[in-house]
């Protein structure tokens, strides 16, 4: 009688929770899947301007990336195809990485930072120039990757966690220990020489420590530092001289990329001289990559500059308004960590296009072309994406 009475008891209840699931409202039900709320916290805007800097990349791929296909030996739109595709890989790691919890996506960064903090070292003995004289990249199987643009966003979480276990009360040095990760990963970087990759580490490392609660006196002395660097490159690489000689320079040589940029620019005018119609991305080898938006101008006026600008002021807008809300010293550390990545390279390409700045091959984000830029950029704004969702504080899983 007992175990009769359990089995209509269980079959009471069972039959309770199908009456509730097929009567329950569609609203209530959807509410409960991962997407639907994933929707719901996600910050739109930059999701959107995301999207719309991915499709502004292949549009200026499709005039940018025909004289390299020539030259070697493939159809036209071989490299806008591949870049479709590094792009499709980019935008699902964005949406997979802003669903995952924190806790997941900080794991994920860590044993990916020390991956690529070996490859990094590993750089001198297996790595190739590709004829550019600095040894930056890992040819694979065919593919070449650049293990800097992949430690980008891998350096952010173990920057912000270590900084933010000192900010939590724990008994660590966390922001020690993040000077020792940011002056290893910058010695590497020198090492190769990229000077530009390695001021930048030093630069959004400083910026996320000035968030957590800076130490004037060492940020001064990074700054010395800096200073210090910057004068032994000046004067032990030529290249580097070079390049700094031609930005002080008043004027500017017609036959340097300084000076092809520049006049592409001012040829474009408000509309563009039309598509296909441009000349720079047949003068210079890197228009597809360092000097892109040098073509959009040529190609499609100022309008089309202006609105790729308006969509990097949305994202770094939106991301700066959420976090500053932030209570979480981890979710404020790497959010800060990734934006000013993703804006300060943006800051610098373009700055470089217009003479603002001296010559750095550095990628546009979403917009040039290379693999691992695209899909190092998905990463670092998935990551974003994950710290500027309206979690609430009983829900943040960090």
């Amino acid at each position: 009688m007992a175990i009769s009475a359990n089995v209509v008891g269980k079959t009471g209840t069972f039959n309770l929770r199908m009456t509730d699931i097929i009567f329950r409202p569609r609203s209530e039900l959807f509410d409960e899947s991962e997407l639907p709320r994933w929707w719901k916290t996600l910050d739109k805007w930059t999701l959107f301007s995301l999207l719309g800097l991915f499709l502004s990349g292949l549009l200026l791929g499709m005039a940018a990336s025909v004289p390299l296909a020539e030259a070697n030996g493939k159809q036209s739109f071989y490299y806008v195809h591949r870049q479709l595709i590094y792009g499709i890989i980019s935008l699902n790691l964005i949406i997979i990485l802003s669903i995952l919890s924190l806790r997941e996506n900080r794991r994920i960064a860590l044993v990916g930072f020390l991956i690529s903090l070996i490859i990094l070292f590993l750089l001198p003995i297996f790595g190739t120039d590709h004829g550019k004289g600095a040894v930056r990249w890992l040819s694979v199987f065919g593919f070449s990757l650049q293990p800097s643009e992949f430690l980008k966003p891998f350096f952010v979480v173990a920057v912000a966690w270590a900084m933010s276990a000192s900010q939590g009360g724990e008994n660590l040095p966390g922001k020690t220990i993040s000077f020792i990760i940011m002056l290893v990963i910058v010695s590497a970087l020198v090492m190769q020489p990229d000077y530009g990759q390695a001021a930048l580490f030093l630069a959004v490392w400083s910026i996320v420590y000035f968030v957590s609660g800076a130490s004037y006196i060492l940020l001064l002395g990074v700054v010395i530092l800096s200073f210090l660097g910057c004068l032994v490159a000046y004067m032990k690489s030529e290249h580097f001289a070079s390049r700094i000689n031609g930005f002080l320079s008043p004027d500017v040589d017609p036959r340097t990329q300084l000076g092809f940029a520049t006049n592409s620019i001012q040829e474009g005018g408000l509309f563009g001289v039309g598509l296909g119609e441009g000349v720079i991305k047949w003068r210079l080898p890197d228009a597809h990559t360092d000097f892109i938006i040098s073509v959009a101008a040529e190609e499609y006026g100022v309008i089309i500059c202006i609105i790729i600008i308006m969509f990097f002021i949305i994202i770094v807008s939106r991301s700066i308004l959420l976090l500053s809300s932030e209570r979480n010293y981890f979710v404020r550390n790497c959010g800060v960590g990734c934006i000013s990545f993703f804006a300060m390279q943006s800051i610098i390409n373009l700055g470089v296009s217009v003479r603002l700045l001296p010559a750095k091959g550095m990628t546009l984000p979403f917009i040039s072309y290379g693999g691992s830029s695209l899909i190092a950029s998905g990463f670092l704004m998935g990551l974003l994406l994950a710290c500027t969702r309206n979690r609430s504080r009983e829900n943040l899983s960090n």
